[in-house]
């Protein structure tokens, strides 16, 4: 039996900026930024939010709509690239905070924006190899972006959790492949606040070339054509990319829209996709079949085959915020709170 998706929670902070506003604090066009990104606005973590916090609402809202003991969860794993901390798991933090400690495994991912897909797969390896019963994944993120910085109109922050397992699959994950290759667009070193990016070397060689050569081998792999999938979700570091790249492989505008949140709530980094696949499973019925591709910039991309389970039907969705819910209960903040709130100004002591 292969290993699926039992259950997923998602979880968006509530604050929001547009586009606009941080455009005007730095004399830009916010019309004309929004436009080339097609990102209109982002969410803002609370000051009282950060990686930890967001990733155990997601696994909150995945246990509440199954009957699932906690304790048997035998692995969890947390996909970030803004950890709370340098030394001391988010991972641990998360399997305390929901009831599933002390036997079980736990750990960290790093990999930009792709370590929460990264989680997927090792939970599937570790379910599949009769390891553990059930693994959380989860891949959530506060991204940071330098005050003025071309990142800053789109970094944000969310996430989403996935409980792993053989039993209850509402989801089955088919099969799963990667394209890894050491492409350095995108970095930030020990020390450093804020990261550092090739700016359009991000698209081309990297993005790009790692996700169309990572979806064609998964395409290849089991046979399918983009037409066989009802709904398809790319890495979003903006509105336009994923786009771009779902009609270079010939993908509709239609199989993606579902999925494609950046333009509301901006990027969301390890959250991007795990976000995007739970918007999709919000929605979607038994049969439907759907192809879910990440990025992670360094680089890399996990590419997965998923067919939705008639199990589907008896999920108590309502149990938990849908993306969607999280997605339009907002509050706007200006930029003088968002750079309170990001700690971009430290008040005098």
């Amino acid at each position: 039996m292969s290993a699926g998706i039992v259950s997923y929670g998602a979880y968006i902070p509530r604050y929001r900026i547009d586009v606009g506003e941080i455009a005007r604090v730095w004399g830009a066009d916010g019309e004309a930024r929004s436009k080339s990104l097609a990102v209109y606005s982002k969410s803002v973590p609370g000051p009282d939010e950060d990686t930890a916090t967001i990733a155990i609402e997601a696994a909150r809202n995945a246990l509440r709509r199954v009957n699932i003991d906690p304790k048997d969860i035998g692995a969890v794993f947390v996909g970030s690239e803004s950890h709370p901390y340098v030394v001391k798991p988010t991972a641990s933090i998360v399997a305390e905070a929901i009831g599933a400690t002390p036997y079980l495994t736990a750990a960290d991912y790093e990999f930009a924006c792709k370590a929460g897909t990264t989680a997927i797969q090792t939970c599937m390896a570790m379910v599949k190899s009769g390891m553990i019963k059930y693994g959380l994944a989860i891949g959530a993120d506060t991204s940071q972006g330098a005050p003025g910085d071309p990142l800053e109109y789109t970094a944000s922050a969310g996430g989403a959790a996935y409980i792993i397992g053989k039993e209850g699959v509402i989801a089955r994950i088919n099969h799963t492949v990667s394209y890894t290759t050491d492409t350095p667009d995108f970095w930030r070193r020990e020390g450093q606040k804020y990261p550092s990016h090739g700016g359009r070397f991000t698209g081309e060689p990297a993005y790009f070339k790692h996700i169309i050569n990572c979806t064609k081998h998964l395409m290849e792999s089991v046979g399918t054509k983009p037409s066989d999938y009802n709904y398809a979700v790319f890495h979003q570091p903006n509105g336009k990319f994923p786009m771009r790249v779902a009609k270079i492989l010939g993908f509709t505008k239609e199989q993606i829209t579902t999925g494609l949140l950046t333009p509301y709530i901006g990027n969301t980094y390890s959250g991007a996709v795990p976000l995007g696949l739970a918007a999709v499973l919000d929605v979607a019925k038994p049969g439907d079949r759907i192809i879910a591709v990440s990025f992670g910039s360094g680089a890399g991309s996990d590419a997965f085959d998923i067919t939705v389970e008639d199990e589907i039907e008896n999920y108590p969705r309502h149990m938990g915020p849908s993306v969607m819910e999280l997605v339009e209960n907002y509050k706007m903040v200006d930029y003088a709170i968002y750079a309170k709130f990001r700690r971009k100004i430290h008040l005098g002591v």
